[in-house]
C-alpha cells in the first residue's frame, strides 16, 4: 500500500479513475489504545464496520486479540491475519453449517443466541461440546442511538429468565454470559447504564450467574450536527452499571467497539465527473461508499483536493452517485467551492466505519483503490483534530440569528398591550 503525506499528493501523481479509500492506520491505532487503557473490559472489534485486511492487522499490532465476527467469511478474514486471535461468533442466527465449521475448522468457542432453537441448534452443530462459552442476546431499549438494532434480534425481557437458565445449564466446560446492544451511533452514554440495569433484573430473577457481561457496540463518532460526550463518559457509564449488576468478582466484562475504532481512519476520494448546477455526478455512491450519505442522509465533511486555487465561496451541493438508479443519490448538502468543476476530486470524511464495507458491485461499479495518508482525519474524539466538524450557515440563517425577537407579556399584561395596538 502506497502512503502519501497529503490527498493531494496522490492526486498530482496519478489522476486515479477509481474511488480512492485513504486510509490512516495510526487513527485505529489510537482508538485502539484508548478502549484498552480506559474501558476495564476484554475488546471485540466488529469486523463489520470495516472488514478491510488492513484494519485487522493495525489492531493486532496494537495488541487487540478478539474479534467480532459474523459470518465464515469474516472468520477466514480474521483468520488469515492472525492465527491466535479470540473470535465471538456474535451473530444470533447461523446456519448449522456455519457453527460446525467456525467450531471444528477455525477454533471458535464463542456463540450468542437469543432463542432455544438457536440453543439447541448450536449444541446440535459442535457435538454437544463441553468448551461453548454461550452469550444470550437480550433486547433493551435504544434511545439515543442514531440506528436501532433491537428489532430484530434479542430476547425480550419476559422470556429471558427461561433461557438464560436453559443457557446455563447447557454450559458444561465454557462460560455463560449475556450480551445486548444500544444501537448503532449512541448518544447517550446513560443508555448502557440502562440497559446493564435491564439485563441486571433479567438475571436475579432467573436466579442464574453469569461469567460475563457484553455491552456490544454502539460506541460513536464525530459526524456533522453530531458530537458525542467525551469518550471517558462512556466508560464511566458503564463503569457503574457493571458494579450494580448482580455479577461476581470473577465476571468478565466485554465491549465490541466498531464505529469508534476505525470510523476517523478513513476516507473516500471520489472524482466529479459532472456538474449540473448543485449537483455533482460522483465515480462514487450510495451503491459504493456512501450508503449512510444515501440512506440516513448523513452529510458527511468534504474538501476539494486540487492543485491550484479555489473560490473561497462556499456553496451546499448534493451528489449523485456512477450508477443509473435514481435512489444513487446523496441530498446533503454538502458545502465545497462555488467554482468545483469536472475533473476536480473530493475528499469526503469519517467514512471508515461503513464506507467500503457496503460497497456492492452494482451496475459494474464499487471498486477502490487504496491508499494510505498521513495527515489528520477531519475530526477526533482521541485528540488527532478537532472534535466537531464546523457546519456552514447560510445568509439566511446568520440573518435570522441577528434577529431580536421581544417576548410579550403574558396574562392581564399581555391583553391591555394588545389592546392598545
Amino acid at each position: 500500500m502506497r502512503t502519501y503525506t497529503f490527498p493531494l499528493d496522490l492526486v498530482r501523481e496519478r489522476s486515479p479513475e477509481r474511488p480512492v479509500a485513504l486510509v490512516r492506520p495510526r487513527s485505529v491505532s489510537v482508538a485502539a489504545r484508548w478502549f484498552q487503557d480506559n474501558l476495564k473490559a476484554d475488546v471485540f472489534y466488529a469486523v463489520k464496520a470495516n472488514p478491510s485486511a488492513w484494519v485487522i492487522q493495525t489492531l493486532v499490532d496494537a495488541g487487540v486479540t478478539g474479534f467480532d465476527v459474523a459470518s465464515l467469511a469474516e472468520i477466514e478474514l480474521v483468520r488469515s491475519v492472525s492465527a491466535d486471535a479470540r473470535l465471538a461468533f456474535m451473530h444470533p442466527v447461523k446456519s448449522r453449517s456455519a457453527i460446525t465449521r467456525a467450531y471444528f475448522d477455525h477454533g471458535v468457542r464463542t456463540f450468542s443466541l437469543d432463542c432455544e432453537d438457536e440453543l439447541q441448534k448450536i449444541l446440535d452443530a459442535t457435538g454437544g461440546a463441553d468448551d461453548l462459552n454461550l452469550l444470550v442476546r437480550m433486547a433493551v431499549s435504544a434511545d439515543g442511538a442514531a440506528y436501532s438494532l433491537s428489532g430484530k434480534f434479542g430476547v425480550s425481557t419476559d422470556q429471558a429468565p427461561a433461557l438464560l437458565l436453559a443457557t446455563r445449564r447447557a454450559v458444561k466446560e465454557g462460560l455463560m454470559g449475556v450480551c445486548f446492544h444500544v444501537g448503532s451511533q449512541c448518544m447517550r452514554p446513560s443508555a448502557y447504564e440502562a440497559a446493564m440495569a435491564q439485563v441486571g433484573r433479567a438475571i436475579k430473577k432467573a436466579g442464574v450467574f453469569v461469567d460475563i457481561v457484553d455491552v456490544g457496540g454502539g460506541f460513536p463518532s464525530v459526524y456533522p450536527g453530531m458530537v458525542p460526550p467525551d469518550m471517558s463518559e462512556y466508560a464511566d457509564a458503564i463503569h457503574r452499571g457493571f458494579n450494580e449488576m448482580p455479577v461476581s468478582e470473577t465476571t468478565e466484562l466485554w465491549c465490541e467497539p466498531g464505529r469508534a475504532l476505525v470510523a476517523e481512519s478513513s476516507s473516500i476520494l471520489a472524482r466529479v465527473d459532472l456538474r449540473k448546477g448543485d449537483a455533482l455526478y460522483l465515480n462514487d455512491g450510495s451503491y459504493g461508499s456512501l450508503f449512510d450519505a444515501t440512506h440516513s442522509r448523513w452529510p458527511f465533511p468534504t474538501k476539494l483536493v486540487r492543485d491550484g486555487e479555489a473560490s473561497a465561496d462556499l456553496k451546499p451541493f448534493q451528489f449523485y452517485g456512477p450508477t443509473c438508479d435514481s435512489i444513487d443519490h446523496m441530498p446533503g448538502p454538502f458545502w465545497l467551492p462555488a467554482d468545483i468543476r469536472e475533473g476536480d476530486f473530493i475528499e469526503i470524511g469519517m467514512l471508515g466505519a461503513y464506507g467500503v464495507a457496503m460497497s456492492t458491485g452494482f451496475n459494474g461499479y464499487g471498486e477502490h483503490d487504496i491508499a494510505a495518508v498521513e495527515d489528520a482525519p477531519m475530526a477526533s474524539l482521541y485528540g488527532l483534530a478537532p472534535r466537531s466538524i464546523p457546519t456552514v450557515r447560510t445568509t439566511a440563517e446568520e440573518q435570522a440569528r441577528k434577529v431580536v425577537r421581544l417576548s410579550r407579556p403574558k396574562g392581564k399584561a399581555g391583553q391591555r398591550k394588545k389592546a392598545r395596538r
